[in-house]
């Protein structure tokens, strides 16, 4: 005798995928920018500068009527005084006189010893010379040089986090398989062929 039925179970199966965390950190990048200003060379110069002044110069020789009209009051003024100190004098020596003293030849010698002598009409001209003055010159040198800018640009840095994970399948579900195994039933069982009948006498 010998078993008909053969059972069989399929276990369930499963399958898990794990995903571990993670902190990730990104670094900054650092950036310059760099500028330049420009410089420059400034020179101002300014050279001397002479100031030549002949009014009085031009005067002497030429004068212009105003001058010249200045000039001749000014010599007759001069000339009056002159004149009136010659007539004081000699009026002097009119009260000084003594009886028998010849004063004519001494009123000529006078006279020739400051007018005939001394003014003989000889005159230098011109009589004033230029003024001159002057402003010195100057010389400024300004320069500048070239400037460099550098500019920096940090960038912060970034975390990135990536939580765990867990993934679980079913890859194979519970089963019960059943076979039979048995040959096959005749009914009757004397249909089978190789069925043996029994003897019930013996």
């Amino acid at each position: 005798m010998y078993p008909l039925i053969e059972i069989k179970t399929i276990p369930i199966e499963i399958e898990m995928k794990t995903t571990n965390a993670k902190l990730e950190y990104t670094r900054g990048i650092a950036e310059m920018e760099v500028s330049r200003d420009n410089g420059g060379l400034s020179i101002k110069s300014r050279p001397i500068r002479v100031n030549i002044d002949t009014f009085e110069a031009r005067n002497s020789l030429s004068p212009t009527l105003a001058r010249s009209i200045q000039q001749q009051a000014e010599r007759g003024v001069q000339s009056a005084y002159e004149a009136t100190a010659t007539y004081a004098q000699q009026g002097q020596l009119l009260l000084k006189t003594k009886i028998g003293q010849e004063l004519v030849s001494q009123f000529g010698a006078d006279a020739q010893t400051k007018d005939v002598m001394t003014n003989v009409g000889i005159d230098f001209l011109p009589k004033g010379g230029a003024n001159i003055s002057w402003d010195l010159g100057e010389m400024n040198i300004r320069y500048e040089m070239d400037k460099l800018n550098f500019d920096w640009k940090f960038g912060t840095g970034d975390y990135q986090f990536t939580p765990g994970d867990i993934q679980i399948s079913v890859t194979q579900r519970p089963d019960v398989v059943i076979k039979y195994v048995g040959g096959l039933i005749y009914v009757p069982p004397s249909a089978d062929p190789n069925h043996e009948s029994i003897d019930v006498k013996a």
